[in-house]
């Protein structure tokens, strides 16, 4: 299942969650059945059965919720903001020939300044946090004259569009 916000519940679904496996503990505690649960809080055996191994091996305080998903950020909150603004100066500045950053761009910026390693599909995760989405450049010819292209739309475009 893909989650729109970047990937598990979040904060006010998780504490859902928890609230249906605390009444769980509570129905629990009463002996009522697997089944029964399932149906009165609307989720699956199974969950329930899960729920029920937790809670007898570690009581109610076992199905408190873990919190979000995932690894946490190899770079610190400064190193983040260091790295916007290293991003925002252009990939020139750096080093690159040309205006456009690349994934392996970035690793090897981040590796270079940072000493830390990421893989591509980690600096895309990276970046997608910091708030930077995928972008492909609008392909122009370099022999392009504005000029003749407004010219041409002004004088030819009308006979042409009839």
């Amino acid at each position: 299942m893909r989650y729109p916000a970047g990937g598990g519940m979040n904060a006010a679904a998780r504490v859902r969650r928890e609230k249906v496996r605390i009444q769980a503990a509570a129905m629990f505690a009463e002996s009522q059945t697997t089944a029964q649960i399932a149906s009165e809080l609307r989720v699956s055996e199974k969950s329930v059965r899960q729920w029920r191994r937790r809670w007898t091996a570690g009581g109610t305080a076992a199905l408190a919720s873990a919190g979000p998903g995932g690894s946490d950020c190899k770079l610190s909150g400064d190193q983040q903001k260091q790295l916007i603004e290293m991003l925002d100066d252009g990939p020139v500045v750096h080093g690159w020939d040309d205006a456009r950053w690349t994934l392996a761009r970035v690793a090897e910026l981040i590796e270079r300044r940072f000493e830390i390693t990421y893989t591509l599909r980690g600096v895309s995760y990276l970046l997608h946090r910091i708030g930077y989405s995928q972008q492909v450049p609008t392909r122009r010819a370099i022999e392009r004259d504005p000029q003749a292209i407004a010219t041409w739309h002004r004088r030819r475009w009308p006979s042409v569009r009839g």
